[in-house]
């Protein structure tokens, strides 16, 4: 069955621009279009996606709020949140509200149809370049002391914990096989305990509880 999105942005034309580069691809189908945040809320609700492709400022309902919404329901959908570098405090609000990733606008419209099918398989989509701008610039701000490391962090082997650190600097799972000098498989098996003992929604969770124990600081 195709991968069921809903698109919300209250651009008329991007939706238009991935309605028509869609409309060609048989494994992915758009089954609603929203104009704002409350609408996107209502046809997931309705038409129960598989990926909400979800923007940030919109009249009314934004999508961090959106996506909170979405995201806190069982059998919730992925979000996909769009962005552009200047929306960076935006985005980091998102991705802590549930998001599974986010793209930037000018990104080219396959590229964001390919975002789709990797999120709609389970995983997360997060540019390294990205995730490095986004912590340098949150990683020190005062809320980031509230926030605690997850007891379950002690439960990970060593092995996991480096897993971890590679994966909130923001590295791929071939980079992190490199590096480890492990194979892709492995890594992956890596990644799934690690969802699992830490109780996260996705890779773009591992990052964030990367960063907040501490194990990854700011820099290049």
């Amino acid at each position: 069955m195709p991968v069921r999105v809903v698109l919300a942005d209250d651009q008329p034309l991007i939706r238009a621009g991935l309605v028509m580069v869609i409309a060609d691809i048989p494994d992915i189908e758009v089954v609603g279009e929203a104009g704002n945040g409350a609408e996107a809320v209502q046809l997931v609700r309705d038409l129960k996606p598989d990926v909400v492709v979800m923007d940030i400022r919109m009249p009314g309902m934004d999508g961090i709020e959106a996506t909170r919404m979405i995201t806190k329901e069982d059998g919730a959908p992925h979000v996909i949140v769009l962005t552009t570098f200047d929306d960076d405090d935006n985005v980091y609000n998102s991705l802590r509200a549930g998001a599974s990733g986010f793209l930037v606008k000018d990104m080219a419209l396959d590229d964001i149809v390919a975002a789709v099918r990797v999120v709609a398989d389970g995983d997360a989509l997060i540019a390294p370049k990205v995730t490095r701008r986004l912590i340098e610039e949150f990683a020190d701000r005062p809320q980031r002391g509230a926030a605690q490391p997850p007891k379950e962090l002690e439960r990970i082997t060593d092995r996991e914990l480096e897993a971890l650190t590679l994966i909130g600097r923001g590295m791929s799972n071939t980079e992190i096989a490199e590096t480890m000098v492990i194979s892709g498989a492995t890594v992956k098996a890596y990644v799934t305990r690690l969802l699992a003992k830490l109780d996260a929604r996705d890779r773009v969770h591992l990052v964030i509880i990367a960063y907040e124990a501490g194990l990854v600081s700011p820099g290049p």
